[in-house]
This record gives structure tokens, C-alpha cells and sequence, in this order.
């Protein structure tokens, strides 16, 4: 026996059958008609390629983990940067598509985009300055999924200035909002839009997945974490790449004979680095074709040969550097925040 259609496949498929709409306004009143809010029905119009404005409480994670140093990382940077122009104001404009920060006035807040000014302004995007840009799709009755970006969001949500009304841009990619939970699913999966494994790299149901952001949300995954700042370094990180990167060089670590976490000592800078510099090298030295996880292979996920050893020197800068590394800003929001 045929399982009953879903009131939004049914609605999708009688108005296409009927030629009343086209496929995609089809789509938008499917689901619509689902849709618990009117933030949601405005999402169902949403189309690939469009970039939209959202409350970070708009966006739904599609991975259950974070590496929670890279977050220690941008507080620090946030809370105690050397940067002419705080880093997170930086870090706006790029996700909006508004490449970098050019001024801030000394009050200013990121809620207030009036309070600093963005490189580029609304309407005048580039398609070099939209490809750094964070991504999500539209879900069942409107629900917005975050695809990339949950550790710059994160970020948002939890410095003091930031938080879950606070507006982001993010690039829609796909609208699967006419599709019931299990179809959804289906092609997140089918497109590699989702990460479904926990922070000790077990397999997980997507209905576990966290509600929202914040870091009290997610697990902590340190292979995770470490493999961040090793960008550059051992690997680089272009659109090309496949989706959730650090994650599947992460399995690899995950399983290596000898390159493990718990060999280093990770509450010190200097173990930790040692681990960073082994890891790297050790994912830089795999050939193009090797299988790194998940049928992926060491050039798809931006394998970097040879090794670099400035980046890796850049990244390992002590905090009393006029620059300093993203380790020690990292080291020094845990230190003064008790982790």
C-alpha cells in the first residue's frame, strides 16, 4: 500500500498538474501552507542564489558538533584583538558579502550596522566578494538550515554584542521547502548539506540535531578543533572544496595509528602545536588519491603539498606578538574564561 501524500506534496502536486503555477511558485505556496509563521512563508519563496537577511534564531544547525577552540579563537580575537578594526566586525561584512570592515566608531555594536561601515554596501556584491558568504537552505514548512557558517554565527551568538536577534546575510542554495522531513532529509544527505556525526565520529539521526545555535548546543569535537588552525598550513579551504571539510579530514585523524589526541598534552600551547604540526603533516604527505573518509580524497578536501612551514610559524605566534597566532588568542580567552 502507497503511504498517504503530505499535505504540502499534495498541494505541490495538484497546482503543477493543473498548470495553474510555475514549478517554483508551486513550491513557495506547498509551503506556505505548512508554514507556523510569517517568517517561514517568507522563506518558502526563498531561490538558490538569493541572499536574504535572518535573525541568527531563524537558522537550524545541520551538524551536531563544533570545534570549540575555533570559537575560543574568534572570542579571544573578539575580546582581546590587536586589530586596528575588531575582528568581528570583519567578520560581518565577509559573511554578508560586504568583504571587510573599513571603519567603526568606538561604540559600536553589531547590532547596529549603522555604528561601523562594510567595504562594500547592499546591492553593490561581487561574485568574489559573495563566495566567502555563509549558506542555507529552505527546509520542510520554511525552516531555514544552516549549510556553512556555524562556527562564524556561533561566534555572533555568543559575544556581547551579538545574539539570536541579531541579522545576518547568508546565500540560499537550495529550496527543499515543498518536501516532507523524510524526503528533506533524503536530499541533504544525497547533497552532502548535512554532517551527521557526533563529536566522537558516531552516526546520528538528524532529528538530534540541535534546535539552534550556541555553543551549549553542541558537542565538542577536539579533532575538530585542532584541524582549524591548520588551514594554510597542511590544507586550504576553497569553494571548491566539499562541504564540512575539517570534519572529514577529522575522521581521518580520528583514526590514525599514532597521531592521536589523547598522545599530546592539549591544555598546553607547546603539546598542542606539536599535535597541530603532526596532524598537518601527516594529512599534507597522503597522496591526491588517497581515501581520506567517506569516499572523499586527500586533493578534494584541499590537501596542501608541501607542507607550510610560514603559515604554520604565522599561526604559532605567541600573544605578545604584535600579531599573534589564532592558537595563542584561543589559549588566552580560555585562560581568562576558566576552560
Amino acid at each position: 500500500m502507497s503511504r498517504p501524500m503530505s499535505l504540502a506534496c499534495l498541494l505541490l502536486a495538484s497546482a503543477c498538474v493543473a498548470g495553474i503555477l510555475a514549478p517554483d511558485a508551486a513550491r513557495a505556496e506547498a509551503c506556505a501552507a505548512t508554514a507556523a509563521t510569517p517568517a517561514a512563508k517568507v522563506h518558502c519563496g526563498y531561490t538558490p542564489e538569493q541572499l536574504v537577511e535572518v535573525k541568527l534564531a531563524d537558522l537550524r544547525p545541520t551538524q551536531p558538533s563544533l570545534g570549540f577552540d575555533e570559537l575560543y579563537y574568534r572570542l579571544g580575537r573578539f575580546e582581546f584583538g590587536k586589530d586596528k578594526i575588531n575582528k568581528r566586525f570583519d567578520d560581518w561584512c565577509e559573511s554578508s558579502g560586504y568583504v571587510a570592515a573599513v571603519s567603526a566608531k568606538p561604540d559600536a555594536k553589531l547590532g547596529d550596522p549603522s555604528s561601523f561601515r562594510c567595504e562594500l554596501g547592499k546591492g553593490s556584491e561581487t561574485k568574489a566578494s559573495i563566495e566567502p558568504m555563509k549558506t542555507a537552505v529552505v527546509g520542510p514548512a520554511g525552516q531555514l538550515y544552516l549549510t556553512d557558517g556555524h562556527h562564524t554565527f556561533t561566534s555572533f551568538m555568543e559575544t556581547p554584542d551579538g545574539g539570536p536577534d541579531l541579522v545576518v546575510r547568508v546565500r540560499i542554495t537550495h529550496n527543499f521547502g515543498s518536501l516532507d522531513e523524510t524526503a528533506f532529509w533524503t536530499e541533504m544527505r544525497r547533497n552532502a548539506l548535512t554532517w551527521l556525526r557526533d563529536a566522537n565520529g558516531k552516526e546520528v539521526a538528524p532529528e538530534t540535531l540541535p534546535r539552534s545555535l550556541g555553543m551549549k548546543n553542541f558537542g565538542n569535537d577536539q579533532y575538530r578543533s585542532v584541524l582549524y588552525f591548520g588551514r594554510d598550513v597542511g590544507y586550504r579551504q576553497v569553494p571548491s572544496n566539499v562541504a564540512f571539510q575539517e570534519f572529514y579530514i577529522g575522521a581521518w585523524l580520528r583514526d590514525h595509528p599514532t597521531i592521536k589526541a589523547a598522545n599530546y598534552d592539549l591544555k598546553d600551547v607547546s603539546g598542542y602545536l606539536a599535535f597541530l604540526k603532526d596532524a598537518t603533516h601527516g594529512f599534507s604527505a597522503l597522496p591526491d588519491d588517497a581515501i581520506v573518509a567517506e569516499g572523499r580524497t586527500a586533493k578534494s578536501l584541499g590537501r596542501l603539498s608541501p607542507w607550510d612551514a610560514g603559515e604554520f610559524a604565522k599561526v604559532s605566534r605567541p600573544y605578545s606578538d604584535a600579531k599573534p597566532g589564532k592558537v595563542a588568542y584561543a589559549f588566552k580567552y580560555k585562560a581568562a574564561h576558566g576552560y
